[in-house]
């Protein structure tokens, strides 16, 4: 049975929405010293919190973390959701300014996901694998 394309490009696609999120966040809320100004008087608006909760968040490792365990659930499963988690969280944390555990997080959910989406025939232990092997006697 064919898979669509589209069905395959999916994840990939929605991939690249977390990162532009991500990067929206980053130079949009956080970086900016125009509402790092704002926010710095006692009386910001209301989304003064969710920045400081994202830069709390950086500050403390908690996306690499985060992205880490969700790399280690994506090689224990073989669930491709845990794979795309992975993947979106490793890019979410290599964005907000966890280079390393997010790139690892990145290129751990990635390859569980097109591992996942290769299928049983396209895993190399599993190509050349016979039902029964049994031994021939020679010529």
């Amino acid at each position: 049975m064919k898979r669509s394309p589209l069905r395959v490009a999916l994840p990939w696609l929605l991939l690249v929405v977390v990162g532009v999120a991500a990067a929206a966040l980053r130079f949009g809320l956080i970086e900016s010293s125009a509402i790092g100004q704002l926010c710095s008087s006692h009386h910001g608006p209301w989304w003064c919190s969710v920045r400081t909760t994202l830069v709390l968040g950086f500050l403390h490792n908690i996306y690499g973390v985060t992205a880490l365990v969700g790399a280690a659930l994506a090689l224990l499963s073989r669930r491709r959701v845990l794979a795309w988690l992975a993947a979106a969280l490793g890019v979410f944390a290599l964005l907000l300014y966890g280079a390393e555990t997010g790139a690892l997080a990145l290129l751990i959910g990635s390859l569980r996901l097109l591992r996942l989406q290769a299928g049983p025939r396209g895993a190399p232990t599993e190509q050349h694998r016979h039902g029964q092997q049994q031994v021939q006697a020679q010529p």
